[in-house]
C-alpha cells in the first residue's frame, strides 16, 4: 500500500512538472524569429515531445486504477465447468512446431476432459496434418479453400462446432496444463455470488435483482494470457543480453495491456485466449478486410458491450521471430493492421465505447508515431549542431529550471510504470531500431493506403550470420551514427572551460543517440546461431543408468531440449563415451525414458556437468517428455537486471563478438589429482589428472617402457592395470597411461571406490609434504 502511494505520488508530480515544461516549451522556446525552416523543425520537435509525454500520461493513469479493475478470480465446483472448443490455427507451419501445441493441448486439465474439445484447424488441407489430428485423437478442420487467412480459418472452424467457450492458439504456443483453469472460470462470475468467501451459482431470484448496470459490468466477452516466448527474441539474443533483458514484447502482454483493463481496452492478441461463443456471433465472427483480426475483435467486442479481460500470469509460451527480416516484417504488419483496424472500428471516435477506451486506442494510434518521433529527437541536435539550425530559443540555466527536473521524474516514473520490465534507455534502444522501417508504412497507412496482404511470421532460425542483409539494416543507422558523430566533434572543437559547460547538455543529448545508435548496429549486425532447439532451464530427478556395466548413478538437470539435456552430478562419474546410456527423467506430473549419448563434460562449481544428446524410446515418452520441457515457466529473464549499465552493454558486446570463446568438447571429466603410487614392479611416478580412461602422470622413476604394462593397488586394494603410451597431455613430461580394466572396474562397481581411494591417497600425499 506505501508503495502504492509513493508511485501514485510520483505520477501525479512527473505529471504536473511535464505539463508545465510543455506549456514553457510551446509558449516560451519556439523559434518565431529564426526564419520558416527553424520554425518547422521547432514545432516538429514539440509536437513529438508532446505526444510521447501524453500517450505515456495515459499510462500513468491506467497504472494508478490498475488494483481496482482486476476481477475477482472464483473456486468453481467441477460440475459448474462448461464444454471449451479449443482451435489450433496453423497455415503453413512444420508439424514438428504443431506437435508440441497439439500435445500439450491434450495435456490440459479440466475437470471433465470430454468437455475439452480439441481442433487443428488447418488452412492449408494438409494430409500430414490430418494424421498428426488422427494420431493425438482430435478434431481435423481442413479448410483449403479458404480465401480470408485467419480470419476464415477461426470462422470455418466456428461453424463447425458449438461449445459455449473457444480457446484459441497459434501453432507454435505450447499452453501449460493449468491453462483452462486459469481462465474458464472468469466466464461464470455473473451466474456466482461470493458468500463468506465461498462462491455459489446465484438464484434466479438473484440474478433478476441485479441491476442492469452491473450485468452490463460482468459481460466478459474474451480473458487474454500474455504472450510469452520461451526462446531469447531478436534484442536478447543479438545483444548478448538473454541474462539481462525481458524479451521486447513483455511489456505489452505483461504490463499495458494489463493496465488497459482500467478503459476496457485489453487487446485480443491471436493465442492464448478464453473467447465467449455467444460473443463472437453477435459481432459476427473474427472480422474480414484487416490483416489484425485478432485486435480489431477485441474493439469489436467492446463495442457490443462486452468486457476483454488480461490476466498477468503466463500460461502458454512459443516461439518468437529468430530473424531481422521477419522481426520488421511483423512489426509492419502489426503498424499497418492497428491502423487499419482502428479505421475499420472508427474506435477513437465510436459512441459506443466509453470515453476512456477512446482515449487508449487514440494512445494506441499515436503510439505508432512514436518512431517517427524518434527521429525528430535524433535529427534535433543533429541540426544544432552540425547544420546551426536554431530550433529552441532556449538558455543553459532555463533548460537546467524546467526539463532537468520532469526529465529525472519522468525517468522514475518510468520504472514504476513498467515493474521492471522496461526503462527508459530501453524503450528508446527499441524505437532507434524500428525506426527507419516503420514510419513509410505508419505514414501510409494513416493515409488510406492498405495492404492488405498476410503474411505468416518465419520463426525459423538461421544459422549464418547474413552479413550483406544485417549490414544493408543496419546502414540508416550507420547514417544517422556518423551524423551524430560529426555533430559532436563540431560542437566541442575549440569550447574550454565554461564554454564546454555551457555546451553539455547538446553533448549529452548527442551522445544519448549514440548509445542508442550504437545498440541498432549490434543488433543488425546479429549473432550466429548454433543450436536448433533451445535449452530451458530446469532442475528434475534424473536417474542415469549405463546399459554395458550396469552403473546406476542419481543426478539433477541443469537444461534439457528437444535434442539433449544438461545433467550435475556432485562427484565425477564413468560413462563410457559413444555409449549409448539410459536416462529416466521424473517430474510431479511426468516421466519419460531416453536414450543417451555423452557428448561433453565440464567442471560446474563444486560438481560436474555432464551433457548429453538424447532420443525418447516410445511415442509416449517423447510426449512426455515435451511437456518436461514446455509445460513450465520459461527460464528467461522476467525484469531487466538493474545493475546493468549502457556501458556494461558495449562492453559485453564488443567483447563477445572480438574475443572467441574456449571450446572445451570434452566427453570424460577431467579430474585433478597429485597422487604418488608406486607399481608392482617397484617402479614409481606421480599421477597428475584422471578422466577414467587416462592418468596423466610425471616423475617416473624406474625401467618401465613404452606400451609395457604396469599394476597398482589403491587402498582398498583395488588393482588397477596401466600401459604406458606415447602420448603426452600439455607437456612432455606429462605422459599418458591408459586404464586396461577400466570396464572389468566398472562391472564390478568399484569405480567410486577407486576415485576415493586416490582422492583419500592425494591428502595423504600433500599432509605428508
Amino acid at each position: 500500500m506505501q508503495n502504492e502511494k509513493r508511485q501514485n505520488i510520483l505520477f501525479v508530480a512527473t505529471m504536473i512538472l511535464m505539463s508545465i515544461y510543455l506549456l514553457w516549451r510551446m509558449i516560451f522556446t519556439l523559434p518565431w524569429d529564426q526564419g520558416f525552416w527553424n520554425m518547422v523543425f521547432g514545432i516538429l520537435l514539440i509536437a513529438a515531445e508532446t505526444v510521447t509525454v501524453l500517450t505515456t500520461f495515459e499510462l500513468f493513469l491506467q497504472k494508478m486504477q490498475k488494483k481496482h479493475t482486476q476481477l475477482d478470480f472464483p473456486n468453481i465446483a467441477p460440475e459448474h465447468y462448461p464444454d471449451v472448443d479449443v482451435f489450433i490455427a496453423t497455415h503453413n507451419e512444420p508439424v514438428d512446431l504443431l506437435y508440441k501445441t497439439v500435445n500439450a493441448c491434450t495435456f490440459m486439465d479440466y475437470p471433465d476432459k470430454q468437455k475439452v474439445h480439441i481442433y487443428l484447424c488447418d488452412d492449408g488441407g494438409r494430409p500430414e496434418v490430418e494424421e498428426l489430428a488422427r494420431q493425438f485423437g482430435v478434431g481435423y478442420l481442413g479448410f483449403p479453400e479458404n480465401t480470408e487467412a485467419k480470419s476464415g480459418n477461426l470462422n470455418h472452424a466456428l461453424s463447425k462446432t458449438s461449445s459455449p467457450l473457444i480457446a484459441t492458439f497459434d501453432a507454435d504456443m505450447i499452453p501449460q496444463h493449468t491453462f483452462l483453469m486459469k481462465t474458464v472460470p472468469y466466464f461464470l462470475v455473473p451466474e456466482l455470488t461470493e458468500d463468506n468467501r465461498q462462491w455459489l451459482l446465484r438464484t434466479e431470484k438473484k440474478r433478476s435483482d441485479k441491476s442492469k448496470s452491473v450485468r452490463r459490468r460482468l459481460k466478459l466477452g474474451l480473458v487474454q494470457t500474455p504472450q510469452s516466448f520461451y526462446n531469447p527474441d531478436l534484442f536478447q539474443f543479438n545483444l548478448y543480453a538473454e541474462q539481462g533483458i525481458p524479451n521486447e514484447q513483455d511489456f505489452f502482454s505483461r504490463e499495458v495491456n494489463i493496465l488497459r483493463n482500467a478503459s476496457n481496452a485489453v487487446a485480443y492478441t491471436g493465442s492464448n485466449t478464453v473467447i465467449s461463443r455467444k460473443a463472437m456471433e453477435e459481432i459476427g465472427g473474427f472480422p474480414l478486410k484487416t490483416i489484425t483480426e485478432d485486435f480489431e475483435t477485441s474493439i469489436r467486442l467492446q463495442q457490443a458491450g462486452y468486457i476483454t479481460y488480461a490476466t498477468q500470469e503466463v500460461q502458454a509460451a512459443g516461439l518468437t521471430t529468430t530473424t531481422i527480416q521477419s522481426m520488421i516484417k511483423q512489426r509492419i504488419r502489426w503498424a499497418r493492421g492497428i491502423l487499419q483496424s482502428l479505421q475499420n472500428t472508427r474506435a477513437i471516435f465510436s459512441r459506443k465505447l466509453a470515453f476512456w477506451t477512446r482515449i487508449t486506442y487514440l494512445s494506441s494510434f499515436l503510439y505508432w508515431w512514436s518512431f517517427f518521433n524518434r527521429l525528430i529527437f535524433i535529427m534535433a541536435p543533429i541540426l544544432f549542431a552540425l547544420f546551426d539550425f536554431q530550433i529552441v530559443n532556449v538558455s543553459f540555466w532555463q533548460i537546467l529550471i524546467f526539463w532537468l527536473p520532469s526529465y529525472f521524474c519522468y525517468s522514475m516514473s518510468m520504472r514504476y510504470l513498467s515493474s521492471n520490465i522496461r526503462n527508459q534507455r530501453w524503450s528508446q534502444v527499441i524505437d532507434t531500431i524500428f525506426m527507419p522501417y516503420l514510419i513509410v508504412p505508419v505514414l501510409l497507412e494513416t493515409l488510406r493506403i492498405h495492404e492488405r496482404k498476410f503474411k505468416v511470421t518465419n520463426k525459423k532460425k538461421v544459422a549464418d550470420r547474413q552479413w550483406m542483409t544485417s549490414l544493408l539494416y543496419a546502414l540508416p543507422h550507420l547514417f544517422l551514427l556518423l551524423l551524430s558523430v560529426a555533430a559532436l566533434l563540431r560542437y566541442v572543437h575549440g569550447k574550454y572551460g565554461l564554454a564546454l559547460f555551457y555546451s553539455s547538455i547538446i553533448v549529452f543529448w548527442l551522445v544519448y543517440n549514440m548509445i542508442a545508435l550504437c545498440y541498432a548496429l549490434f543488433f543488425m549486425i546479429g549473432r550466429r546461431a548454433y543450436r536448433e532447439t533451445e535449452r530451458i532451464r530446469a532442475q528434475e530427478d534424473v536417474v542415469i543408468q549405463s546399459k554395458e556395466n550396469h552403473l546406476r548413478y542419481e543426478a539433477s538437470t541443469v537444461d534439457v531440449s528437444e535434442h539433449g539435456i544438461a545433467m550435475y552430478v556432485s562427484q565425477p562419474i564413468y560413462l563410457p563415451s559413444k555409449t549409448t546410456i539410459s536416462l529416466n527423467v521424473k517430474t510431479e506430473r511426468y516421466e519419460a525414458n531416453l536414450d543417451a549419448v555423452i557428448v561433453n563434460v565440464k567442471k560446474d562449481g563444486e560438481g560436474w556437468r555432464y551433457s548429453a544428446k538424447v532420443q525418447p524410446l516410445s511415442e509416449m515418452d517423447k510426449r512426455q517428455f515435451m511437456q518436461i520441457i514446455y509445460d513450465r515457466k520459461h527460464s528467461l529473464p522476467e525484469q531487466l537486471n538493474l545493475w546493468d549499465t549502457a556501458y556494461d552493454d558495449m562492453v559485453r558486446n564488443v567483447q563477445k563478438r572480438v574475443i572467441q570463446p574456449f571450446s572445451n568438447q570434452r566427453n570424460m571429466p577431467r579430474i585433478p589429482i597429485r597422487c604418488p603410487v608406486v607399481f608392482t614392479n617397484g617402479d614409481r611416478c606421480t599421477l597428475r589428472s584422471f578422466n577414467f580412461l587416462f592418468f596423466s602422470a610425471t616423475d617416473f622413476q624406474g625401467d618401465t617402457t613404452t606400451g609395457g604394462l604396469v599394476t597398482f593397488y589403491t587402498k582398498s586394494n583395488i588393482e588397477v592395470i596401466l600401459q604406458h603410451t606415447r602420448k603426452t597431455r600439455s607437456r612432455r613430461d606429462d605422459m599418458l597411461l591408459s586404464v586396461v580394466n577400466i570396464d572389468d572396474l566398472a562391472e564390478r562397481g568399484l569405480i567410486d571406490q577407486m576415485l576415493d581411494d586416490l582422492m583419500q591417497s592425494q591428502s595423504e600425499s600433500a599432509t605428508g609434504d
